[in-house]
């Protein structure tokens, strides 16, 4: 006879799948001829994947040495918005604690920092052919392209900028 399940024995178990669904494991085998350095960017996506050997803690840049290159099983493959290839991984951040032997989700991985929180940057408003510069403080870290804030050195005002490849920031007309 089948006994009636508690509402809270159901989010238990909801809770539970949900926990495993973020970590899922790598349904693969080693690879055992070939280091994750010797990976070729144009191998088929699902045959070969990178997964971390060792734990990687957050705050850590992600290296190749860090990573062991696994086959998966057949009938396998990896789940949507998940890094396994060495150009989605190399160099980049770690949010968040990577477990070995598991799929490291996109959202868990993040560019390096163009510019550090507190670092002198030059900061530049342009407009047809007038040119203002200046110097601020940025308030928060950023890499290319994100949109951050910075406080002006000499008048304190605080303005929101975006950070470009060369590491100025650059303002708009607000």
């Amino acid at each position: 006879m089948a006994m009636p399940i508690s509402c809270s024995a159901f989010r238990r178990t909801a809770l539970v799948l949900a926990l495993v669904a973020a970590g899922l494991p790598a349904f693969a085998q080693e690879s055992t001829n070939q280091s994750a350095t010797q990976i070729a960017s144009n191998q088929p996506a699902g045959e070969v994947v990178l997964i971390p050997s060792r734990v990687i803690y957050p705050g850590e840049t992600i290296e190749l040495a860090a990573l062991k290159q696994v086959t998966l099983i057949p009938g396998k493959h990896k789940p949507d918005a998940m890094a396994t290839r060495a150009e989605e991984l190399q160099g980049k951040i770690a949010k968040r604690t990577l477990l070995p032997g598991r799929y490291i989700p996109t959202a868990a991985i993040r560019e390096a920092w163009l510019v550090e929180q507190g670092a002198a940057v030059q900061v530049f408003f342009i407009a047809g052919g007038l040119t203002i510069s200046a110097t601020a403080v940025t308030l928060q870290p950023g890499s290319a392209g994100d949109l951050i804030k910075v406080r002006n050195s000499d008048s304190g005002k605080i303005l929101s900028g975006t950070v470009m490849a060369d590491g100025t920031i650059q303002v708009s007309a607000s």
